[in-house]
């Protein structure tokens, strides 16, 4: 199922080409192209949010497979059953969604009415268990919707995935520290594996709901469970719910962290060892300015040499925009300064509408996520909300293909 949108992809020849007067050579600048995987803004189906992938390599009797896990949205934090769908054919076409069972709602003991689901779920291939390891969260929902009363302590959930496409059962990744009490989580967070099969995370974590702080982990996988074994140092920000959303890359012999806050910026910091970090450092463009920011996750994209920050921020045509989650926009990073490198920056998915005046009419695109499918293409999928509009939107995916060397 693929459904062209109109003048996408035009448009992202138009950013690529425009691009190019701002690097130093093509290479360093992808071509944009754009696609509505999904359709629902006019509200004849699913709205489907969280679109997540992850390549799974090719054996003898399978293709290779790009995999992708998704939810409905209905509202605020109210998400639908967790489902998958596939791809054999670079996403030209994709099998119909199903459910994973493993990520169900449940009812909870001794609470009446109360049902865990599960989201922010991220799936990624783990290859020496030729395994798929998806990780989201539990939230707690009283009838069909968020139960902002009801929040009980929240914490990771997982579920694996075989080569022959069945799951395991629901699993929970145990912490016992105190630090985590009221939530520990890797929700939306992008991940690194080790040579050695190990797995570096980063929680967002606290014993309240406020001023949490951030922390990743080495933890142990063996294709069915997965333990922590070493926690790093912790980060901390004292304004509103602290540090959210940790994403975490390796890039040359280093390792990044990109963090949501709500002080209206975004931190990264970084670490030799992937646990021990450098003081969080503001996001900044070259020149000292700090990007305005909006307690929305950003995250990782690298490619070859370049290491990029996908995000959305303020700019003059979103300022009425909620949290300013449109467009959502793209720029290389100056590994010396740790900064964004403005003439680099690109639109990834445009914002439709008007930021301005009629602001509720642009779909906000917020929920996003990187997948590396070859050394020469990069994807961006993000699911369309519409909050004031029956949240409606439809799934999106843009391809950045650099030049093949």
């Amino acid at each position: 199922m693929k459904h062209a949108f109109p003048g996408w992809t035009m448009v992202g020849l138009l950013v690529a080409i425009d691009s190019l007067s701002y690097c130093t050579t093509a290479q360093e600048t992808p071509s944009i192209t754009r696609e509505i995987l999904s359709q629902n803004r006019d509200g004849s189906s699913i709205t489907w949010f969280h679109p997540k992938a992850c390549v799974v390599p090719a054996s003898d009797s399978m293709a290779e497979t790009l995999f992708m896990t998704m939810q409905g949205i209905d509202g605020s934090d109210t998400f639908g059953p967790v489902h998958s769908w596939s791809s054999v054919d670079q996403g030209s076409t994709w099998s119909q969604p199903e459910p994973i069972h493993a990520f169900n709602r449940r009812e909870v003991p001794n609470h009446p009415g109360l049902m865990a689901g599960v989201c922010d779920v991220v799936p990624e291939y783990h290859p020496p268990t030729d395994t798929v390891l998806a990780i989201g969260q539990v939230v707690f929902y009283r009838g069909p919707r968020f139960a902002t009363k009801d929040q009980l302590a929240r914490y990771p959930i997982y579920a694996v995935r075989s080569r022959d496409g069945s799951w395991s059962k629901r699993q929970v990744l145990h912490w016992d520290d105190p630090r985590g009490s009221f939530i520990y989580s890797n929700n939306c967070g992008q991940r690194v594996v080790l040579e050695n099969g190990d797995i570096l995370l980063a929680f967002s974590f606290g014993s309240t709901s406020d001023h949490r702080s951030v922390a990743t982990l080495r933890c142990r996988f063996n294709g069915e469970t997965l333990s922590i074994a070493q926690v790093g140092t912790p980060l901390e920000l004292k304004a509103g719910r602290g540090l959210l959303e940790p994403s975490l890359t390796r890039f040359e012999d280093r390792f990044y962290l990109t963090l949501r806050a709500e002080d209206g910026r975004g931190y990264l910091a970084v670490s030799q060892d992937g646990l021990h970090w450098n003081r969080k450092e503001t996001w900044k463009w070259e020149d000292g300015q700090p990007l305005d920011l909006s307690s929305t996750q950003q995250h990782w994209l690298t490619h070859g040499e370049e290491l990029f920050l996908v995000y959305t921020r303020k700019a003059m045509e979103n300022q009425n925009v909620i949290r300013w989650r449109a467009p959502l926009w793209m720029a290389r990073v100056n590994l010396e300064q740790h900064r964004l490198i403005r003439s680099s920056e690109q639109v990834v998915f445009p914002m439709i509408g008007d930021g301005v005046s009629q602001p509720d009419e642009v779909a906000l695109m917020g929920n996003f996520h990187i997948t590396p499918v070859s050394k020469n293409e990069s994807w961006v999928t993000v699911g369309e909300w519409l909050p004031r509009k029956d949240a409606r939107g439809n799934l999106l995916l843009a391809r950045l293909r650099w030049p093949a060397k």
